[in-house]
């Protein structure tokens, strides 16, 4: 049974046709649809999550900003989780959003991204910074905030699960997933506290849809792709953007750990803002709503002035 708060976030959402295959895609969209760019907010979720892990914040962004639009990827929460038809790819994904914000009539935009989704936004900077951005995206980016997402692999600790699914032998295991073993290595990801239950049994649900829990075997393996493309694209993307960038994280992360934010800093994009939000583990906006709100909204007040 499905938790009725994520019924309840769906029920205020619509769907999009994405793509040749005509995938669909679960949108949410709060505030003035014809609010400029200065003014808009595109947020992307990450792994194993959905655009409900903002529900407790977007309350709070829309004192900032007029227009908020968030979106499930292909294979999360409320969209379709296809066999055969989609790779589950980062660059897939990026495709999808620019799709997502063209059919919403987005013409630019703050971007605020978390975990997987930090991943597909350095895809997408990728693309502004090599001149690619589409001919409609005429308002640009306005800036780019990170949030906890393993952008430099070398400093990454994935789960064990993790590991196991991206092998050859991850299909096989999957079919070992279950509640019980998800709620540990969230927890173990999370790295305090400060994640309820409502939370965790919120993220299996998203995860369940579809028998999504049994294709985690692909959606995972976009961790392969950071391996690959982290310092030929995206790391030298976030070194020559002009774009104002905020590198928020929480320090009590056991996946993105917290040296990944200095390394950022110091190695990679040193003209980057630096916020550490103390005490918040890997979904800060689920299990701090309140500080991480406080982190992220000081930066947008600077930029949104």
């Amino acid at each position: 049974m499905v938790a009725t708060a994520l019924q309840a976030w769906e029920s205020s959402g619509t769907y999009l046709e994405i793509g040749s295959f005509r995938h669909r895609v679960f949108v949410k969209q709060i505030g003035d649809p014809e609010a400029p760019a200065a003014k808009t907010l595109l947020l992307l979720h990450g792994f194993p999550e959905s655009s409900y892990t903002y529900h407790a914040v977007v309350d709070g962004l829309r004192d900032i900003f007029d227009r908020i639009v968030l979106f499930d990827f292909v294979g999360f929460g409320w969209s379709d989780k296809p066999l055969g038809t989609y790779t589950y790819s980062l660059f897939e994904h990026a495709d999808v959003a620019f799709e997502v914000w063209q059919q919403l009539g987005v013409t630019g935009g703050h971007l605020l991204a978390h975990d997987m989704g930090v991943s597909v936004a350095t895809e997408i900077l990728a693309r502004r910074e090599n001149g690619l951005l589409p001919a409609w995206f005429t308002d640009d980016f306005q800036s780019l905030t990170l949030t906890n997402g393993s952008l430099v692999f070398e400093h990454a600790k994935l789960r064990i699960t993790q590991k196991i699914l991206i092998t050859r032998i991850g299909k096989s295991f999957n079919k070992l997933t279950n509640y019980k073993l998800f709620r540990n290595q969230i927890l173990s990801a999370h790295g305090n506290r400060k994640l309820s239950e409502e939370d965790i049994q919120v993220l299996w649900d998203g995860n369940v849809l579809q028998e999504g829990h049994r294709k985690i075997y692909l959606t995972v393996r976009y961790n392969l792709e950071r391996q690959r493309f982290e310092q030929a694209r995206w790391l030298p993307a976030l070194a020559r953007t002009d774009l104002p960038l905020h590198i928020c994280w929480g320090d009590k992360d056991q996946v993105a750990r917290v040296v990944m934010a200095h390394h950022l800093k110091e190695k990679v994009c040193p003209q980057a803002t630096l916020t550490i939000m103390k005490g918040l583990g890997h979904f800060g906006q689920m299990g701090s709503p309140e500080p991480w709100l406080e982190a992220v909204g000081a930066f947008y007040r600077k930029e949104t002035e």
